[in-house]
């Protein structure tokens, strides 16, 4: 026998009657993907301090232009999500657009965190012929070291030999959209593999880029993809360097700006309700930090001159 529920037991308890769109969350401030999205990973542990806090309502997903020189952002285009979905397919979807919004924006890098580390957002970017200056998504394949030299790439990207050796940054080649490593024969200069297999005699005599006709030893070039197909780690910029910590910072305090420039309006918590009325109104809100912003530039502009 069927059993019908009344509306309100269909609802989650938290769910307010105004924002049907709205959905409860527990933010950690973690960019790694949790078992579950609602709960600490740790949350048969109740006698210690909670990490995270719980949210219930919506995400903005801003697409921001961060100018270095002059030390500012703008807001290019912008959605508005309930606070559980995923972020990479409408973050596509605002890149795909700004072609038509900005014909005459010539993009250099694209940086985000983890969360847009999926492959349909990292090939969009390098489509767009920009550097993919995203953050890490972890994998637990990631853990098994034993098997980075049979993929060819390590936890962070960066390649290494079939014999365990890490390969060395060479720069980029933005006329081919690659990114260049070599071994530089490190096998031979007394250094230590990332991974030391079983049965292999370091150094190995049977490496063939150990002859004088290779000076450099091995070279690579990793261009959209790595050999065994994968983009979740194929990066153009070496993880963690400082070019990439200098691109990456930038992008996350225009974030963080943008984020507490909303705290001092207010708007923290929306003075309208539903899902509608929520993007028009975070929507006017970016509209008037920009304009904001430009007023700022002139005002610099006039008093230096």
């Amino acid at each position: 026998m069927a059993r019908i529920l009344p509306p309100c037991a269909c609802r989650g308890k938290r769910a307010a009657f105004r924002d049907a769109e709205a959905r409860f969350v527990w933010y950690s401030g973690s960019n790694q993907p949790q078992t579950s999205p609602n709960r600490r990973s740790d949350a048969a542990k109740t006698d210690k301090k909670k990490d995270g806090e719980p949210y219930d309502g919506y995400r903005t997903l801003p697409l921001l232009l961060v100018d270095p020189q002059r030390r500012f952002h703008l807001t290019l285009l912008t959605d508005f999500l309930p606070a559980n979905q995923r972020e990479e397919l409408p973050a596509t979807a605002l890149l795909l657009q700004l072609a038509h919004f900005y014909p005459d924006l010539c993009l250099d890098a694209v940086a985000g965190d983890a969360g847009f580390g999926y492959d349909v957002f990292l090939r969009t970017v390098y489509a767009l012929g920009a550097k993919r200056i995203i953050d890490i998504r972890a994998h637990p394949t990631d853990r098994d070291e034993s098997l980075w030299p049979v993929r060819s790439y390590d936890d962070r990207g960066r390649p290494v030999c079939p014999f365990g050796y890490a390969f060395t940054a060479n720069g980029f080649d933005a006329s081919r959209q690659r990114y260049k490593w070599f071994c530089a024969r490190t096998c031979l200069h007394h250094a230590d593999p990332v991974v030391s297999l079983p049965g292999v005699s370091y150094p190995p005599h049977e490496c063939p880029y150990q002859k004088s006709d290779h000076p450099n030893g091995r070279i690579l070039n990793l261009g959209e993809r790595f050999a065994d197909g994968s983009t979740r780690l194929a990066r153009d910029l070496p993880v963690g360097s400082p070019a990439w910590k200098r691109i990456y910072h930038r992008a996350r305090n225009a974030s963080e700006a943008r984020n507490a420039t909303f705290e001092h309006w207010d708007l923290k918590r929306l003075p309208v309700y539903g899902g509608l009325r929520g993007k028009a109104f975070t929507s006017l809100a970016d509209t008037w930090s920009t304009l904001t912003t430009l007023a700022r530039l002139v005002r610099e502009a006039t008093f230096a001159t």
